[in-house]
């Protein structure tokens, strides 16, 4: 692989990444409110770790599934025709 194609992943990359931290940002308000509804106040630190816990777990699974997805489609890139 060539530096350029390097450097072009990489920034692609990076602002798939600043986008996903826009979106993130954008939906705090949503979810803040969402736990305000569901659990009473903020001040719930049980249901805030339980929250902050299920978010990285499902994070993680995703994370893992986009990995599987994007060297499966390498893969077959570099298959020979």
């Amino acid at each position: 692989m060539s530096f350029k194609t390097e450097v072009i992943e990489k920034i692609a990359a990076l602002m798939t990444v600043a986008f996903g931290l826009i979106a993130a940002l954008a939906w705090n308000s949503s979810v803040q409110a969402l736990f305000r509804e569901l659990f009473g106040t903020q001040d719930n630190l049980s249901a805030m770790f339980g929250y902050a816990v299920l978010v990285t777990i499902l994070a993680v699974l995703i994370t893992i599934w986009i990995a599987r997805i994007s060297a499966k489609a390498l893969q077959e890139e570099k298959k020979p025709e």
